[in-house]
């Protein structure tokens, strides 16, 4: 199935101060996370971040908030964030039937996220180079219980290049240069 941008949502999730040093390969998902970040905008898909307990992991990296533009950022207890009241109300708002999920930590509340919209009927994908965990065990195991659960597991230039459609467009030409 493709990842259409007049359907799907960007969730980018707990990409915080306090989280981001302890992660593998920190550097390559925040590049990543901000070029879906541009994407998303440039091609009309809203964006939701989270921040997990903000008093105690410190706020969304400063790379992560300005390029989510004016995208909510919501803070969070649960682990999943459809099970925080208001993170799930504005989701369920969006009234997107794709969900595309970034963020920290992969096998906490990136993959209790996912498992959450698919068992609320979802299509979900899960953007393996802009997620993370602290140990790549970890990451392993997210990624393969994702796939039997009927998450799809996607890169970074997979979303752009089926949000953008086609090529010759301003939006391709824009984006273009960022994935190079």
């Amino acid at each position: 199935m493709l990842i259409r941008a007049g359907e799907s949502a960007l969730v980018v999730i707990d990409m915080q101060e306090r989280l981001v040093p302890a992660m593998q390969a920190p550097a390559r998902t925040i590049a990543n996370t901000r070029l879906l970040l541009k994407a998303a905008q440039r091609t009309g898909v809203p964006a939701l971040l989270t921040e997990q307990y903000p008093q105690g992991l410190g706020p969304t990296v400063p790379e992560i908030r300005k390029a989510a533009g004016d995208a909510p950022i919501l803070p969070k207890v649960h682990f999943s964030c459809m099970e925080d009241a208001a993170f799930a109300e504005a989701f369920r708002a969006l009234g997107r039937k794709q969900a595309i999920l970034a963020g920290m930590e992969a096998h906490i509340c990136v993959v209790q996220t996912a498992e959450s919209l698919v068992e609320g009927g979802h299509d979900v994908f899960v953007v393996s180079d802009a997620t993370a965990s602290r140990t790549l065990d970890s990451e392993h195991a997210c990624l393969e219980r994702l796939r039997a659960s009927g998450v799809t597991v996607v890169t970074t230039e997979m979303v752009v290049f089926e949000w953008l459609g086609r090529a010759g467009t301003a939006e391709f030409k824009e984006l273009l240069p960022l994935i190079k």
